[in-house]
Parts: structure tokens; sequence; C-alpha cells
């Protein structure tokens, strides 16, 4: 969802940096860095930990929850995101939102954005009941594949992710995954996917045997 729905990331810098800053921290960009693909409660252990803030780690999630609810609504639409969504569901191709973000989350960009989140056919975060482990563990990809009617099997199912702990996760879990990641990540770090793209615009669905865009925008694959 975050960095392949949904652009949030500055959004979640800005909500941390926001907190360190009462409590005369900086957050720069080396932690910013350590963050890349945790569960949102991982975030919160992590820079309560690394900053020695004196809140404790569920003060501090209270903390970023209330500020989240105010802009997290807000967030825009990755590149492509939309229209391949749209182009898969109009040509019935099961789809899942399959997040190591929490339910609430979830809820509040569904609430924003009901039509585009409807088009997913059932919704898994790391706080679902039946996800034992976040990412890298593949149990959110396994459960998100479960309730598929047909009970697809790993193979036939394919990820996108921009983390390369997402990416390990859907390994994992034996998808195939495509890759849009951030700039800063090294070739090291994309290597085990299955395809790397630079944004959702140069995806080519019939590589994976899904029916082809009508319109064909220029690819820009990263090698």
């Amino acid at each position: 969802m975050d960095g392949t729905v949904l652009h949030t990331e500055i959004l979640y810098h800005e909500m941390i940096r926001e907190i360190c800053e009462k409590y005369n921290k900086k957050y720069l960009k080396d932690l910013q860095a350590k963050l890349f693909g945790s569960t949102d409660r991982e975030i919160c252990e992590i820079i309560v930990k690394t900053l020695k803030l004196p809140i404790s780690v569920d003060e501090f999630e209270l903390q970023v929850n209330a500020i989240a609810a105010k802009v997290l609504p807000g967030a825009p639409l990755m590149e492509g995101a939309e229209r391949l969504l749209t182009h898969l569901h109009d040509h019935k191709i099961p789809m899942a939102l399959a997040t190591n973000s929490t339910e609430q989350a979830v809820r509040l960009h569904a609430s924003a954005r009901p039509k585009l989140f409807g088009l997913f056919d059932h919704k898994v975060s790391v706080t679902d009941p039946e996800v034992y482990r976040g990412k890298p563990y593949p149990d959110i990809y396994l459960v998100a594949a479960s309730r598929f009617p047909d009970k697809p099997k790993p193979a036939q199912c394919l990820v996108f992710e921009d983390s390369a702990i997402g990416v390990q996760a859907a390994k994992e879990a034996g998808m195939q995954v495509v890759m849009i990641p951030e700039n800063r990540l090294s070739r090291d770090q994309t290597r085990h996917a299955t395809l790397v793209i630079r944004s959702m615009l140069n995806f080519q669905p019939e590589l994976f045997g899904l029916p082809p865009f009508e319109d064909r925008p220029q690819i820009k694959r990263i090698e």
C-alpha cells in the first residue's frame, strides 16, 4: 500500500520529525533509511530506542496515530497505481491489498478513497488476527492468497513491492514480485525481484499473462 498505491513516506517522515522535535531530538536520514519497509510498531520501537526518547513506545505510537488521522487521508497516489488497479479490475483480475501497515491505517486511506480501495477483493494488514508476523516473513501474502475463493497457488500470485523487506516476504511466500524501488535503494537491494521497473506506468501486464494495456507508455526498466 505505502509506496505502491499511495505516496505516504514523506508524510510519515514529517509526522515522526514533528514528534521528535518536541523532545529536542533530530530525525536524520540515516535513521530514516533503517525504517524502510518496517511495520508501524517496529518503526516506533526503533525510534524511541535509537533516539532515547523520554516516552514509551506506546505513547510515541499514540502521538503518531493522532497526527496520522489528520494527514494520511490526503496522501497522493503513486504514479500509475490507479491506472493499473482499474485496468485489472475491469478485466476481472482478483486483487488483494497486503500491507505491513495497521488495520487503522488501511481504514483511514479507504475512507478517503472508497472507490479505489473498493477495487480490492479483500485487504490484509499486519494487525490481522491470522497474520502472526509482518514482512519480511511471508504471512501477509499467504493469508491474502488464501482468502481468494479459488485458493490460488503462490506461484500464480503476482506481488507489487517497493521495499527489499517486502520483496523478501513475497519470495518467501513463493510468489513472483514486481519491484518499484525508491531511488535510494542499491542494485543489490533490488536483485531478488522478478522484475524491477521505475513506475507502475512502465508495467507490462502481458509479461505475466495478464491483459495488456490499450495505451503503451515508454518502458523504463532498471537494468
